[in-house]
């Protein structure tokens, strides 16, 4: 192990990502939902910011083909107008004190949702207990970030215990042996999270993902890029990028910036939108941008795609390190804050 590179890892942040699956593990545990279970349920809304976000961005994935009402993430201090009495909320806060988070909470309150609080505890959790609000404990000692096996594997067995989707059990067993296992496969310098980090230092990364398919691990790699290696990224989604985005690449030339492509596939990509990717690729090429892909390697949907995500962290965490820069610093995040509460 290089200990002059692990150095900057002054959280010991390798040590939580690669005992991810034990997150999951806990989120199984007991989760008591029954005053809600007899309630109508017409839409569902998650809401939430930044890693407490994510986690319904994926579960919209990893349930593409299991849902069947209406299921939205919000990310602002305000509900969308349909929100009401049989709308459910579940509230995403791993710290408990997200500002935007707390005046969706309360909006939820007054408009009479059906509300389930996901958190540590800090201000959501007071006032989850004072309305006598469904409340599931978060494990506790993360950033939100690192959290998100913990936030995602509760949101799911959320959705079980309320029978919106069925149980998922095989599915989340095999999903932590396989966290096990490339944990111990990707947490060294000698592994393919290390080498694709190593491959776009000094690249400006953009990734492409599909909409309703993958974006969540698209949305989810450039969020760990910019919070853990402090890059700008962007990220955008086929095909809606096939009709803008598309002519940006006209100027890349002249840009005199250095991009690299980085494309998350699966087998379940449709025919047509495999054919876009492709057409892409070669009109990047052309324009001598460099290419890569990220594809998983399992044999479901669902486990390819945890898979993919679980990839995308580690090498974020490993561009930090390569950069000289502390994977868990997020400094400019704090100062934001404190100057908002002046």
């Amino acid at each position: 192990m290089n200990n002059m590179l692990y150095s900057y890892d002054r959280e010991n942040l390798h040590s939580i990502l690669k005992d991810s699956w034990k997150q999951v593990e806990n989120a199984r545990q007991g989760i008591d939902l029954s005053v809600l279970k007899d309630k109508r349920i017409d839409n569902i809304i998650v809401t939430g910011l930044g890693g407490s976000a994510i986690c319904g961005d994926i579960l919209k994935n990893f349930l593409n083909n299991e849902l069947h009402i209406p299921f939205a993430i919000n990310r602002t201090y305000n509900l969308p107008l349909y929100a009401g009495e049989n709308t459910l909320v579940i509230v995403s806060s791993y710290s408990g004190n997200t500002e935007e988070t707390i005046s969706a909470l309360k909006s939820a309150i007054e408009r009479k949702c059906l509300i389930v609080a996901m958190t540590t505890g800090g201000e959501v959790e007071r006032i989850a207990h004072e309305n006598r609000l469904c409340t599931v404990k978060l494990r506790e000692g993360f950033q939100p970030r690192y959290a998100l096996y913990a936030s995602f594997f509760t949101l799911l067995k959320i959705m079980e215990e309320l029978s919106i989707i069925g149980s998922q059990d095989s599915t989340v067993v095999n999903i932590m042996d396989l966290l096990k296992r490339l944990g111990n496969e990707w947490g060294s310098e000698n592994g393919k999270a290390f080498e694709f980090a190593a491959s776009i230092k000094g690249y400006i990364p953009v990734i492409y993902s599909v909409t309703d398919l993958n974006d969540s691990a698209g949305k989810r790699f450039k969020c760990e890029l910019n919070e853990n290696s402090k890059v700008h990224v962007w990220s955008a989604e086929y095909p809606e990028m096939n009709h803008n985005e598309i002519v940006g690449w006209e100027n890349v030339k002249e840009s005199g910036l250095k991009y690299i492509i980085i494309t998350i596939t699966d087998d379940d990509i449709s025919l047509r939108i495999k054919k876009r990717i492709e057409i892409m690729n070669d009109l990047f090429s052309k324009e001598g941008v460099d290419l890569l892909d990220i594809k998983g390697k399992s044999k479901t949907f669902k486990e390819r795609l945890i898979e993919v995500i679980y990839f995308c962290d580690w090498v974020s965490y490993y561009l930090a390190l390569l950069n000289k820069k502390d994977p868990g610093e997020i400094d400019f995040i704090h100062t934001l804050k404190k100057r908002m509460e002046e």
